[in-house]
């Protein structure tokens, strides 16, 4: 029999361990659970009188809070409110299904809603204070709680969506510190939250420079100083080999299980420029030995079918299946080929053939007009977006880093581990 050592100041409880000074209440106890609505999206639109908010938009839009100053949420006739229950300050409000455990009971605290009008719709529970057990912008993370999440996560029932019954939500348990620490955690927490949208805001800044100067440099409606001459347009069959990737047969055991990575066209929806972190960022299956289809560190990489347009360079050896073109640059400087490609991504989408899904062809990209700088115009250039990239990524490291900080200290606080006196 395991003994657990319970540390001075802390307490054994139906959901862990936390602070003697804590108490545990639950749902039903804490909190009212009002009426929503039950439409769809098809029936939302834009520009109505009252905002609607659609469970699919809290688990794609909303960490935590539901902050009506920086979201923009589609809206119904005020006729279709009917006996609804109108959203006000600090309601909490959770989602009722999710596709997996992650997003299981979601939840947001309402947060600057002012003189707006709003009701919570299709599959959410509304859930209001009833007397003040919890401070504004405290509730937006008592979901999150993993002594609350494993309480909900236990009680999920469901196939293909999970979901959480009221019934069972109104037993769970939620650890809750005095009003004054409540307070002390969400500003902590607040002001974290504020340096990594600080960082966001920054990053958008810098994409959209960047998309900006890649219009200008891209169509050379902006030359770099010390360039001049008119720009040649080429096909790039001209200036680069080109073929597509191939399937093994799942027979042919000895292609598999390798080091050589083996990437498929959902991995050119998640990877930026580079593609080089075999353990994150490639399909994980690998090939034991090279075949034709094997393309040499420095190929860039173009989608033909599902995700057009996507590309990257390989940094490693790799081998692809066929919806993936290898393009090895023979005349044209391989980075700016890779800006210019994925500046036009969106034409390229409207360039796919119709079938069962939009495709292009390895004779498609062959004829696709490419300009034609002189070479070291093309490698100024690159070099001036790739600098950007630098600095974008740079910002996007830090935020992360801090991304990481705030789940643990949100943990070691929601939990009493660490105190705020």
């Amino acid at each position: 029999m395991v003994t657990v050592t319970i540390k001075e100041g802390y307490k054994q409880t139906e959901v862990g361990i936390i602070p003697e000074d804590w108490d545990l209440i639950t749902f039903e106890k804490a909190f009212n659970f009002l009426s929503t609505a039950t439409y769809s999206r098809d029936k939302l639109s834009e520009n109505k009188e009252v905002f609607y908010i659609h469970y699919g938009d809290i688990h794609t839009k909303m960490n935590n809070f539901l902050d009506f100053t920086k979201l923009s949420l589609p809206s119904i006739e005020n006729e279709k409110v009917q006996n609804y229950s109108l959203l006000r300050e600090g309601d909490l409000i959770i989602v009722d299904a999710s596709e997996d455990y992650v997003g299981l009971s979601k939840s947001v605290e309402v947060k600057n809603i002012g003189s707006k009008r709003a009701i919570s719709g299709l599959h959410t529970f509304l859930l209001r204070d009833k007397n003040n057990f919890f401070v504004n912008g405290f509730r937006g993370y008592i979901t999150p709680n993993k002594l609350v999440k494993t309480q909900l996560d236990r009680l999920a029932t469901g196939m293909k969506v999970y979901g959480v019954s009221k019934g069972n939500l109104k037993l769970v348990l939620i650890p809750r510190p005095r009003s004054e620490e409540q307070f002390l955690i969400t500003s902590t927490l607040s002001d974290t939250d504020s340096l990594i949208e600080k960082f966001d805001k920054l990053i958008t800044k810098k994409k959209n420079i960047k998309q900006g100067t890649m219009q200008e440099l891209l169509t050379h409606k902006k030359r770099l100083p010390g360039f001049k001459g008119e720009w040649e347009v080429k096909k790039l069959g001209d200036v680069a080999e080109m073929s597509s990737g191939g399937t093994p047969l799942t027979s042919n055991n000895s292609f598999y299980g390798g080091k050589i990575p083996w990437v498929v066209i959902a991995d050119m929806t998640r990877i930026k420029k580079y593609l080089f972190d075999t353990e994150k960022t490639i399909t994980e299956q690998g090939l034991l030995n090279s075949s034709a289809k094997l393309f040499k560190k420095g190929t860039l990489l173009f989608a033909m079918y599902a995700s057009i347009g996507k590309c990257s360079i390989a940094k490693v050896d790799v081998t692809c299946n066929q919806a993936i073109l290898g393009i090895n640059t023979t005349k044209i400087d391989t980075e700016f080929l890779y800006y210019y490609l994925a500046f036009n991504e969106q034409k390229f989408l409207q360039m796919g053939q119709t079938g069962t899904q939009n495709n292009l062809n390895k004779e498609i990209v062959q004829n696709l007009d490419i300009p034609y700088p002189q070479p070291k115009e093309q490698s100024a250039i690159a070099q001036v977006l790739l600098d950007m990239d630098v600095e974008i990524e740079e910002l996007e490291q830090k935020r992360d880093k801090y991304k990481q900080i705030r789940v643990g200290m949100m943990q070691q606080l929601l939990t009493g581990m660490i105190r705020l006196k």
